[in-house]
């Protein structure tokens, strides 16, 4: 992209640093792999960027072909930003990198953890187990369907029918709960609970490197 730097080299590698490689979009990119959002959605997963740069790099990852402008469907009609089907091949880097990345140490002070963030962590951390099924993740207002079959882990953006267990949380607790022997008091539960015990064995905490 030619209001970008360039690494100059003919490497994919360098390539690919050259259309993501710049602060933020790497973690634009995190913000979609679920599906579509708004431009506020974005500034609400990604609170420590400013307008401006934001806008900057949705120009940028645009002008590449790694993400476009859309519409949700009707009632809603609202504009969104969406991964294309180039962007979408990112999904395994993204899930890989933070695979590498849990690994490394905290940030200091009192980061949050949002939401797509979250959801990302149980891609990562995912490691087939005795669960099989369907789990409604109710996250504030968002909601996502995760389904695990056949050792596979699937999560999309919306509500999960006819689930086996529906857990209703925001990040932080739940992620004490999973990942740091946090309780359970902040966290309701519904449907057969005697599944969370399993369905959290399938996200195993991470050693430190």
């Amino acid at each position: 992209m030619a209001t970008m730097r360039t690494y100059g080299d003919r490497c994919g590698v360098a390539r690919a640093l050259d259309v993501i490689g710049e602060r933020w979009a790497m973690l634009v990119v995190r913000e979609l792999v679920l599906g579509p959002k708004r431009f506020s959605d974005l500034r609400a997963g990604l609170p420590r960027v400013a307008p401006d740069v934001l806008s900057q790099r949705l120009r940028e990852l645009e002008d590449a072909g790694v993400l476009r402008r859309g519409k949700l469907p009707p009632p809603s009609g609202a504009r969104v930003y969406e991964l294309t089907e180039w962007g979408q091949e990112l999904e395994p880097l993204v899930v890989g990198l933070g695979r590498w990345g849990s690994r490394a140490p905290f940030p200091g002070g009192d980061a949050d953890l949002g939401v797509d963030a979250f959801v990302i962590a149980l891609k990562t951390l995912f490691e087939p187990g005795g669960f099989a099924g369907v789990v409604d993740l109710r996250l504030g207002e968002d909601r996502f369907a995760l389904e695990v079959r056949g050792g596979r882990f699937v999560a999309r953006r919306g509500s999960a029918e006819d689930p086996d267990l529906t857990i209703v949380a925001d990040p932080g607790p739940l992620a004490a709960a999973l990942w740091h022997s946090g309780p359970l008091d902040d966290i309701e539960l519904l449907g057969d609970v005697a599944l969370f015990d399993r369905f959290r064995a399938l996200f195993p905490a991470p050693v430190a490197a």
